[in-house]
């Protein structure tokens, strides 16, 4: 069975960094690909970042490319999002996602509020 547990969230002012974290409990990390998706009120879920397993082929969100970094230590079992330049639109629940063929787990979020 995988967990996964964000955290790292907080409130920040706009134009302040923040680094989120997500720690995998289960087998295989390494195997997995690893995303970093968000929810703000009144709104869908949306993929922000992505990474293969092998920490590759990454992808990112328009809204946030150039700002947001994914990466992932596969000696950790921890995949990371570093967020900087914060924006007050950034504002959301972000959740981390695990995926594997047909396998889907997710984190229960962590609550990221860009205000001053």
């Amino acid at each position: 069975q995988v967990q996964l547990v964000e955290s790292g969230g907080g409130l920040v002012q706009p134009g302040g960094s923040r680094r989120l974290s997500c720690r995998f409990s289960g087998l295989n990390f390494n195997t997995y690909r690893m995303s970093w998706y968000r929810q703000a009120p009144g709104k869908e879920r949306e993929l922000v970042a992505g990474t293969t397993s092998i920490g590759g082929n990454i992808n990112y969100a328009d809204s946030v490319k150039g700002r947001f970094t994914i990466s992932r230590d596969n000696a950790k079992n921890t995949v990371y999002l570093q967020m900087n330049s914060l924006k007050p639109e950034d504002t959301a629940v972000y959740f981390c996602n695990a995926g594997r063929y047909d396998l889907i787990y997710w984190g229960q979020g962590t609550q990221v509020t860009v205000s001053s």
